[in-house]
């Protein structure tokens, strides 16, 4: 009897099985396409695919996700031609002005504030994250991940402390060190300047706004200045007096972005230059638990600081900064269509809880969120902890230049920089040519 009723059992549970996985076989997934972006070389990225991505699907069963990765230039050539074809994946990763121009100015991503306020979510992020008025499109576009300083100085004390230096608190200081460094067989500063947005975002503008102060662009978006001005002229001739001092080397124009981080890794130069951002490359990748800077090198031997004091500035201290960045979802999607509702999850995930904490834990970035984080410092590599302390000092924050003027402009003024670098052009000419692009745009807004 007792077997009977095993196999009646046994038999049951096997239909019922049988109907559960044709449920789950025959119910219908939306579909939805992502432009995602990610250096696949970075610490944690491996995971993040299992742990952010992965997860997601686990937790919304009824999505399915198309998802398509690229990384830097790569990445801004393919949004750029989703952007001229007017339409956009259904998500997408992207910038609050600047390379995102196109998305903005053609209203290719919804404004996500109905959604926030539906959810009742506005409350929980830091309100200048989620303000219109900082990001091109005049809405929240994108929820940023946090707030980014475009700015930082990363310091090697242990190659300063083997030359007899230390951390300079001002320009002059920082070119004396040039010689002492070459003699030691090290490069004073390195920067990614193959690529030609790194000197005009991580350097010209922290440096536009040391002389040119807080609303520099907002006087030449108004008309009341120009790039011709002398204080953008200082700033871009500032620029050239770092090459001629040897403080950055013209071996840095042949540097790309996924390099830099090894070669101070592993101690060809005293500093570099990068944004907050790049913090990530050097901290400890969970699933290996190796890291390009050892945690003790970290604690013992790396800083990041701001700029020093540069001569003739008229904004001490300030900073170059702007809201982050975050995902759209395209303009082109129904109201209330599942797929809109599918886009919506999903970005609320990426923007959410979870993944901001897991984005913070690993050194990714540190979170717009106000609400649902909890800060440890024992999750977190020592050289994390240093960035948030590095936030924690009172600084003016200032423009960055591709965060202003159009892509347009960008173009123009990136490239000089790098021709600037080579000798090729002079500070004049730069000038002029910049303002030159930034009146064509302007026409062409008429």
């Amino acid at each position: 009897m007792k077997k009977v009723v095993a196999l009646c059992l046994l038999a049951g549970a096997m239909v019922s099985s049988m109907y559960a996985l044709g449920d789950k076989k025959n119910k219908k997934q939306t579909v939805i396409t992502v432009l995602d972006y990610q250096d696949a070389t970075a610490p944690n990225s491996f995971d993040d695919n299992k742990l952010i991505w992965d997860a997601f699907e686990a937790a919304h069963p009824d999505i399915k996700i198309e998802r398509e990765v690229l990384f830097n230039e790569p990445f801004h050539q393919k949004a750029a031609a989703y952007a001229a074809s007017g339409k956009m994946p259904d998500v997408f990763y992207m910038w609050p002005s600047g390379r995102s121009s196109p998305i903005h100015t053609n209203h290719l991503a919804k404004d996500l504030t109905p959604f926030l306020k539906k959810d009742g979510l506005i409350a929980d992020y830091n309100p200048v994250c989620i303000s219109p008025k900082e990001q091109e499109s005049g809405y929240v576009a994108e929820i940023p991940f946090g707030l980014t300083v475009t700015h930082m100085l990363y310091v090697n004390t242990a190659v300063l402390k083997e030359c007899g230096l230390s951390i300079p608190k001002t320009y002059d200081e920082l070119k004396a060190q040039v010689p002492v460094l070459k003699n030691h067989g090290y490069e004073t500063i390195l920067m990614a300047n193959m690529d030609d947005w790194v000197m005009e975002s991580c350097m010209f503008s922290m440096v536009a706004g040391r002389f040119g102060g807080k609303d520099w662009a907002d006087k030449i978006l108004s008309g009341k200045a120009k790039f011709t001005d002398k204080n953008f002229l200082d700033s871009v001739r500032f620029i050239k007096t770092l090459y001629d001092d040897g403080v950055i080397s013209k071996t840095t124009l042949s540097t790309s972005y996924g390099d830099v981080p090894g070669l101070f890794a592993s101690k060809k130069g005293a500093y570099l230059i990068d944004g907050d951002w790049r913090v990530g490359a050097f901290i400890t990748d969970q699933s290996t638990g190796k890291a390009l800077i050892s945690k003790a090198e970290q604690q013992n031997s790396i800083e990041v600081i701001n700029f020093p004091e540069i001569p003739g500035e008229v904004a001490h201290g300030t900073n170059s900064g702007i809201v982050g960045v975050g995902y759209g979802m395209s303009s082109k999607l129904k109201k209330g269509s599942a797929e809109e509702k599918a886009a919506w999850e999903l970005i609320k995930w990426l923007s959410g809880p979870y993944t901001q904490q897991r984005r913070l834990d690993t050194g990714a970035s540190f979170p717009s969120l106000v609400k649902g984080i909890v800060y440890d410092n024992a999750k977190m590599d020592p050289l994390s902890v240093k960035r948030g302390k590095f936030y924690e000092t009172p600084t003016a924050t200032t423009p960055v230049f591709d965060g202003v003027f159009d892509t347009s402009v960008n173009t123009v003024f990136n490239a000089d920089l790098q021709q600037l670098g080579l000798g090729k052009k002079t500070p004049e000419q730069i000038c002029a040519e910049t303002q030159k692009a930034f009146d064509e745009w302007k026409a062409s807004k008429k």
